[in-house]
């Protein structure tokens, strides 16, 4: 694996570098997945980067629609009661997305470092991906 990592990638980066620019420029995780051939540590670090921005995604998506549901009832009982559960609401939106920057930018310095830094369930995933 070592070797994978100096080798360049087929975007023609180092591949440590490629597979760290895969985490925030989340294209580019994309097109390392289905372009990369050879260098085993990119296509990994390609794939999970996408698997954890979709999953991310949905999540976000999910607890969006639950809380806007919540909020709504809230609403219709109290004006106050559907203020709190908006300004709740707020927080833990804009926590869960430092949670999933930070996660990008933590992801990309361990790639860029070379280790093969997986996550729990799609990290195995993304190793039995990039192993095709």
């Amino acid at each position: 694996m070592n070797q994978q990592i100096s080798q360049k990638s087929a975007i023609g980066l180092d591949g440590n570098l490629a597979a760290a620019l895969g985490y925030p420029i989340g294209i580019l995780g994309l097109i390392n997945f289905i372009i990369e051939k050879e260098n085993r540590f990119v296509k990994f670090h390609g794939i999970q980067s996408v698997l954890y921005s979709v999953g991310l995604g949905i999540l976000f998506t999910v607890l969006w629609v639950v809380l806007i549901i919540i909020g709504v009832i809230f609403s219709s009982i109290s004006d106050a009661l559907g203020l709190i559960v908006g300004v709740l609401f707020t927080i833990l939106m804009f926590g869960m997305f430092l949670v999933w920057i930070g996660g990008l930018l933590f992801f990309a310095y361990k790639a860029y470092q070379g280790q093969m830094f997986k996550l729990p369930v799609i990290g195995s995933l993304a190793e039995k991906l990039a192993n095709k």
